[in-house]
């Protein structure tokens, strides 16, 4: 299949409002989405606005107090804290495009062989809560959808965020049918750490070479059968990310993403673009778009 034909999904044409000096770098959606027209990584007719999840099939892995809660504006402010942005209306529409948008890139995903949302990843909300900026857990909604339509059986998920899925891991590290990689910061939020199938926390400072090799190694453990990839991007691994802890190159991240696409093995991809929050931010922008060149340059 040729690269054109494949399918992307976007959700900064829902607009959300946050107070000025918010390090939380909502423009980065919309800046990524120009970039990659702009320099024909991606042309205007593969982009889709997200379409907004279904309750029930938020409700898969939220609980249903959380789920009703947040539509109608009745949990309390100390539960909505722990998220970090600014409840209203919009952030609602806009989580419920994300987890929507990631759910059509998962059937794009396994339809054509690869799909992507242009936002998502939101590997910190849990069953019963939001944090870390994650109101709803896109990965996880998308994946059971996929199992308890028995349209695959088993699905690998590579988180390599610089922060820990802890949101994933909660909902999902028990699972047989799906299996987590998380490689991240030892030493970075969340702090308490919830086990994933595979954990490989790494130090500070850790850079290009002593990154891939992990990788690497981490790869060569995967050994059993898998139907696809949920692949979950961040760009917070590079140097300049005023949230991560590590010392990436634009070169180190996308000698990553080339590795994990040579690893699916002509598997189906489903991808997330994950956290990215560097000063300035057109430097996590930068990274983004080179995950969807190298994506373009593997798939094409």
């Amino acid at each position: 299949m040729s690269w054109e034909n494949y399918c992307f999904y976007y959700t900064d044409h829902i607009e959300v409002p946050l107070p000025p000096g918010h390090r939380f770098p909502m423009v980065k959606y919309r800046l990524l989405r120009e970039k990659v027209l702009a320099d024909g990584i991606i042309q205007a007719n593969q982009l889709f606005e997200s379409p907004l999840a279904l309750d029930d099939d938020l409700l898969r892995v939220h609980d249903e107090n959380y789920v009703y809660g947040l539509k109608n504006h009745s949990l309390p402010e100390k539960e909505l804290r722990p998220i970090g942005l600014t409840w209203g209306p919009e952030l609602l529409k806009r989580s419920y495009s994300s987890v929507g948008g990631f759910v059509a890139a998962s059937d794009s995903a396994l339809k054509n062989g690869f799909s992507a949302l242009l936002a998502g990843g939101t590997h910190h909300a849990h069953k019963d809560r939001g944090e870390g900026y994650c109101v709803f857990n896109d990965f996880a909604v998308a994946a059971t959808r996929l199992i308890d339509q028995k349209k695959v059986n088993k699905i690998l998920i590579i988180d390599l965020d610089v922060h820990q899925g802890n949101g994933n891991s909660s909902i999902l590290g028990k699972r047989d049918d799906i299996f987590i990689l998380s490689l991240h910061g030892e030493k970075n939020y969340p702090f308490r750490k919830v086990p994933s199938h595979l954990d490989v926390a790494l130090p500070e400072k850790t850079n290009d070479e002593e990154y891939l090799t992990a990788l690497r190694e981490a790869l060569q453990k995967i050994n059993f059968a898998f139907d696809m990839i949920f692949y979950q991007a961040g760009v917070d691994n590079l140097k300049e990310d005023i949230l991560g802890t590590f010392e990436l190159s634009f070169q180190g991240l996308m000698k990553r993403d080339q590795m994990v696409f040579e690893f699916a093995k002509n598997r189906p991809i489903a991808m997330a673009i994950g956290g990215g929050y560097a000063s300035p931010i057109e430097l996590t922008v930068e990274a983004h778009a080179n995950t969807f060149k190298v994506a373009k340059s593997y798939f094409s």
